[in-house]
């Protein structure tokens, strides 16, 4: 084989494995067009308690770490910054509308070690369970950058009723 086979072979299976992801990808976000996130302000009169740099990891469907959610607005990972006040999280991440998840939303607050590709110190994710508009809960994991993971989770907790915080992933 010459040395210009060789390239060209190399080059067709380049373009065939980028072909694939592509493919892939595409296949994901026509399923979960269904799913939108809540993109809002936070309501007026809201009273921020906490504000964290943070690393958005990703939304996954609930209980199921390994397997992103294409949401509009939420399938890439990316810088954040999050909002905890009374009335809900805001998150804002670099380049994307405000999503905004109403306290009643927001299913369960915990610590992950693990999301998607993603796989840090015991304990070292927030993973904040919440509920889309059909009701389907997911889960979307972040990584507080200026403070812990744990004080990240207390703040959100502080808004939830006693029942629905503290459960790890």
């Amino acid at each position: 084989m010459t040395r210009e086979g060789a390239l060209a072979i190399m080059i067709a299976v380049a373009v065939g494995l980028l072909a694939a992801l592509v493919w892939a990808w595409w296949r994901r976000t026509r399923r979960d067009a269904a799913f939108s996130a809540p993109v809002g302000e936070i309501p007026g009169g809201a009273h921020q308690l906490a504000e964290f740099a943070a690393l958005y990891v990703a939304t996954t469907r609930h209980g199921d770490p390994l397997e992103r959610l294409a949401i509009a607005g939420l399938g890439f990972r990316s810088r954040s910054d999050v909002t905890v006040t009374d009335a809900g999280v805001a998150l804002d991440l670099t380049g994307q509308p405000r999503v905004f998840l109403a306290a009643d939303r927001i299913a369960d607050v915990g610590q992950s070690t693990v999301a998607i590709d993603r796989v840090v110190e015991p304990d070292g994710l927030v993973r904040l369970a919440w509920r889309l508009d059909d009701g389907t809960v997911v889960d979307s994991y972040l990584r507080p950058q200026d403070a812990s993971a744990r004080a990240l989770a207390d703040a959100v907790a502080g808004i939830l009723p006693p029942n629905q915080t503290g459960t790890n992933a």
